[in-house]
């Protein structure tokens, strides 16, 4: 047993919890964390530009590797409300992150002090726990609580408040009898798992629907065993991305209104039953639950009891964490097999591995500007097998991932639900912090990019290289093609004449904003791209920078400021804007008004 600190106390706490890498922006009240962090030495500081960032790089840290907790740092009043965006993404695709908050005095805190704010009811509906601690001696025991709730059920962040007289007041503290909480997850019975396999079974027509929910339970291989055991083609959600190679047999492609493929949709639209684990149902994978349910039973498995009948009622629930689900229904469909009760659904793999070689997008084109398409295509030529892509929302992560292809868990990484602009780049540098030797390619549109594009700073200071690809059409592509059912095209355009392009002339006409500019003033490397023929060029001089500097290198390419990518209401109604292929005369395909040319095989 030891005298020292409070704050001292929580450093100790987070070197057991296993905490190496810590983001934040100190201030006032918060310097006795800065303090005792310098002192220890032991856990790495990388100072963001804006403590959302912070966040968000937290939040990529945590994604990158199984067992990964992210922690950011900020100080009181606004620090803590910048961080709520990062708390709402974090808490939205079960992602376990640390905000620790500095607070004003606990006298002052009833008296609007400066920068006092009541961040722990402000972040109460975003966080899976949000406390301001009043008493020294129970700064241990909160923090302990904490990492023992980020872990246990479905993963989340919690915010923790540290008044600094709380902070500095010494407590009793022996940190050789610390333990760390065992953290609780749910698992499936044999009983269930049999009743799984039963319904199963019984199906003609089977799909796994496999969520972020197997990749957070580091699953990946038992879903594969489990599918290769029972031949029953996988529809990996957009979170789950990644839990099967995308050249796998089973890969039957993704389902859904945008981030989905033609193929994927189609065979989902034949299937009879559905056997989801680890997922949501969310409404851009589901559309209407009238459509997506029609004529198809459902087994729900989730780490999350209120998960289970939340969108639809399935015909059969189980709360489990999916590692442990997926083991008991290896070894019930492993004894099934060997007796030979398993069904036989090679016929019906077959079609979905027909329908995934014929029913295609196009991707190559020629034009100038560039097509969107074609820079997936090129993407795909130059990166391997292990490229870790990062992305949130726009046209730009929703065309990625129709085109772009992923092969290992934790792979895709991307902010789901949430969606906020500004996420990919600070995430990015998160990921970068939690694995250094990982080939990490992020993806925006130009205002994704330009949200929190200060924080390239930090990856030129910290030396954090990634390569971040932005596909420039200035304008806000996703918000102007919905508004298409509006019959508008009002303030979305990010296009102007910028003073300053005719100086330099590699700048873009029109373009607004000059990237190159803005990333080598905050002391990274750009390249911009105009026409198909120097993509080779530009991705190897890329590779050559990052090497050479150690700084995020942004690669711009310039495309056309219109391009409509296929979605839809429904998953039975999907729009395709732009040319299409089917290899397959056979197969029938929805064709939209909106469809411009017709299918060929060119391309």
């Amino acid at each position: 047993m030891a005298r020292m600190k409070a704050i001292e106390a929580a450093v100790l706490i987070l070197e057991r919890e296993g905490v190496g890498v810590a983001f934040g922006v100190p201030g006032a009240a918060i310097n006795p964390l800065y303090a005792a962090l310098r002192a220890r030495g032991s856990i790495r500081h990388i100072l963001a530009r804006h403590v959302e960032g912070a966040s968000h790089m937290a939040d990529g840290y945590a994604r990158a590797k199984a067992g990964n907790i992210g922690v950011c740092i900020g100080t009181s009043g606004p620090a803590g409300t910048d961080m709520i965006t990062g708390l709402y993404a974090a808490a939205a695709d079960s992602i376990p992150i640390l905000c620790i908050t500095g607070q004003a005095p606990r006298a002052k805190l009833h008296k609007e002090d400066f920068q006092a704010v009541d961040i722990e009811s402000i972040a109460r509906p975003v966080a899976k726990w949000s406390v301001t601690v009043r008493e020294p001696a129970l700064v241990p025991g909160v923090f302990q609580n904490a990492f023992h709730l980020m872990r246990s059920g479905r993963p989340g962040p919690v915010l923790i408040d540290l008044p600094i007289d709380v902070q500095m007041a010494e407590i009793e503290f022996d940190v050789e009898a610390y333990e760390s909480l065992p953290p609780y997850r749910p698992a499936a019975t044999r009983r269930q798992a049999e009743r799984a396999l039963a319904l199963l079974n019984a199906a003609e027509r089977p799909l796994i629907v496999a969520g972020g929910g197997v990749i957070g339970a580091d699953a990946a291989d038992l879903l594969v065993r489990f599918a290769e055991l029972t031949g029953v083609p996988v529809v990996p959600t957009l979170m789950g991305w990644g839990a099967i190679p995308d050249d796998h047999p089973l890969m039957a492609g993704m389902v859904g209104l945008q981030t989905s493929h033609r193929y994927a949709n189609a065979s989902f639209l034949e299937s009879d039953f559905v056997f989801g684990i680890g997922n949501r149902w969310a409404n851009r994978h589901t559309g209407s639950v009238e459509v997506y349910t029609r004529g198809r039973r459902f087994i729900h498995v989730d780490i999350e009891p209120t998960q289970i009948g939340r969108v639809f009622g399935p015909d059969l629930g189980i709360v489990s964490d999916a590692r442990a689900a997926l083991a008991r229904f290896l070894e019930v469909a492993e004894e099934m097999r060997g007796r030979g009760a398993l069904r036989d659904w090679s016929a019906w793999a077959e079609a979905c591995r027909h329908r995934k070689n014929v029913m295609l997008r196009k991707t190559h084109f020629d034009s100038v500007p560039l097509k969107p398409q074609r820079v997936y295509e090129e993407m795909n030529a130059v990166f391997d097998r292990e490229t870790c892509y990062v992305s949130t929302i726009g046209l730009s992560q929703i065309a990625g991932a129709q085109f772009l292809h992923v092969y290992r868990p934790r792979h895709w990484i991307n902010c789901g639900q949430a969606g906020p602009l500004g996420w990919t780049l600070p995430a990015a540098l998160g990921v970068r912090a939690a694995d250094p030797a990982r080939k990490i390619v992020a993806l925006s549109g130009d205002y994704d990019f330009q949200f929190l594009i200060e924080e390239l700073a930090v990856g030129a200071q910290h030396k954090l290289p990634y390569l971040h690809v932005v596909v420039n059409n200035s304008y806000l592509g996703l918000i102007r093609q919905a508004q298409r059912g509006f019959g508008m095209d009002f303030e979305v355009s990010l296009a102007f004449e910028n003073i300053n392009a005719a100086a330099d002339g590699d700048a873009v006409a029109g373009y607004g904003v000059d990237h190159v500019a803005v990333a080598e003033g905050l002391g990274c490397k750009a390249i911009r791209v105009k026409s198909p023929n120097e993509f080779k060029a530009a991705f190897a001089e890329a590779e050559r920078l990052m090497a050479a500097h150690q700084v995020p290198v942004v690669l711009e390419f310039i495309c056309e400021r219109v391009t409509n990518i296929a979605m839809g209401a429904e998953v039975d109604s999907v729009n395709e804007f732009e040319e299409i292929l089917c290899l397959d005369p056979t197969l029938s395909l929805r064709r939209s008004q909106d469809l411009g040319a017709p299918a060929t095989a060119a391309g």
